[in-house]
């Protein structure tokens, strides 16, 4: 089909709740993607950061090939291999914690509200979370979103939500009180604007959470599965959750969440209390385990970070050139060039030269490599965007 005839299919019968970009992507490959007409396409922000090996890795694309011939999904009252091993990886990677598995990060973050009032006394019902927050678009992971633009026609929200500034030690030891079920932060804000906590503040989190006898929760959806040069992003800090959440690179394009808690936090969801149809299923967790294997095998955890301090390096060269950009700042290979204006036009200049990035909170461009990429296509991104700059008098 042509491009027009399938975006004209698309305002036809598929709801317009994405802004989407004027072109149909018909192939992705390792750190590129292709278009209807035939243009390549770099990609430092892949399939919205979920190809975090790059797209199609053929480790991923054989697991699913075999798995496809043997078992495509089986409900959950039954046992399945590739459920074991995924829930076993995973937890030889964190804190040997067990494993809930559903089909995205806004379902995993859903589950651990859930695990944290069922682990918790009765009388806790309280959920404090960050400003500038991203949890998910369910009506309790939307409520944790501390963020009031994505809380326009769906209030009254649920109760027992409290914002906080993010980073702020006094302000969150204020909000505690003996309500407080649980804590929900993310190591790093992604789409907040890849703000860093520190680790005073995690420190803090966690003091407060066994004080008061509430759960420590880290929404791991972007920063997990190597992004930081780690597997999760607590394991920069000295700090351990009671609760971990991921989904985004998990899967390597795969839709899959899954939920992290302690042996004995874990053990509050019982039968009846929690269930997913899909999640778990045997293709999705056939790619998860390949994913891993592959991050391991060919040592994206390293890449991961020699890279990140690679670009980091090229964009604050940029900076030196350019005015508009105020910060350099980011972990591993999630990184956020601070602008002092808003950064859309940039993007999209930057995609019409072959070059695919982001922009959050409207001034916040995020670069997100796949951990396989080269220095060689980090230079030719960053030549992209200089010279997007320099046409533009930034």
């Amino acid at each position: 089909m042509e491009t027009q005839e399938t975006i004209e299919m698309f305002d036809k019968y598929v709801i317009a709740n994405y802004s989407r970009l004027p072109k149909v992507i018909v192939k992705g490959k390792g750190c590129y993607i292709y278009d209807a007409d035939g243009n390549e396409i770099l990609d430092m922000f892949p399939g919205w950061a979920v190809s975090g090996i790059g797209h199609c890795h053929p480790k991923v694309v054989e697991a699913l090939k075999s798995q496809a011939e043997q078992l495509l999904h089986i409900d959950n009252t039954f046992y399945s291999e590739p459920q074991g091993i995924l829930a076993k990886l995973l937890s030889e990677r964190a804190f040997g914690g067990k494993s809930f598995f559903c089909n995205s990060g806004a379902e995993a973050n859903e589950a651990a509200l859930k695990l944290a009032r069922l682990y918790t006394a009765p009388e806790k019902y309280k959920f404090i979370t960050a400003e500038g927050s991203f949890h998910g678009r369910t009506f309790a992971t939307v409520t944790a979103t501390a963020q009031p633009k994505y809380h326009e026609g769906f209030r009254p929200l649920l109760p027992g939500f409290v914002y906080v500034p993010y980073n702020d030690i006094e302000a969150l030891e204020a909000a505690f009180d003996d309500e407080v079920a649980a804590v929900m932060v993310e190591p790093i804000q992604g789409e907040g604007g890849i703000n860093i906590a520190s680790d005073e503040y995690l420190a803090t989190i966690r003091r407060l959470c066994d004080e008061n006898g509430a759960v420590m929760i880290l929404d791991e959806v972007q920063t997990g599965i190597g992004r930081t040069g780690k597997w999760f992003g607590y394991q920069h800090s000295d700090v351990e959750p009671d609760i971990i959440t991921m989904a985004k690179t998990l899967g390597g394009g795969v839709a899959i969440g899954a939920m992290m808690g302690k042996e004995e936090v874990a053990a509050a969801l019982v039968p009846g209390k929690h269930a997913s149809t899909f999640g778990g299923n045997c293709l999705a967790c056939a790619a998860a385990i390949a994913v891993i294997e592959a991050i391991d095998e060919e040592g994206m955890l390293q890449t991961a970070v020699e890279l990140g301090e690679y670009t980091r390096g090229k964009l604050n060269e940029l900076k030196e050139k350019y005015s508009i950009i105020e910060e350099v700042r980011g972990v591993g290979l999630m990184i956020g060039v601070e602008l002092s204006q808003s950064g859309s036009e940039i993007v999209s200049k930057c995609l019409a030269k072959g070059l695919r990035i982001n922009c959050t909170h409207e001034t916040v461009i995020r670069f997100m490599p796949p951990m396989i990429a080269t220095k060689e296509q980090i230079d030719t991104a960053i030549e992209i965007l200089d010279n997007v700059l320099a046409e533009s008098g930034k």
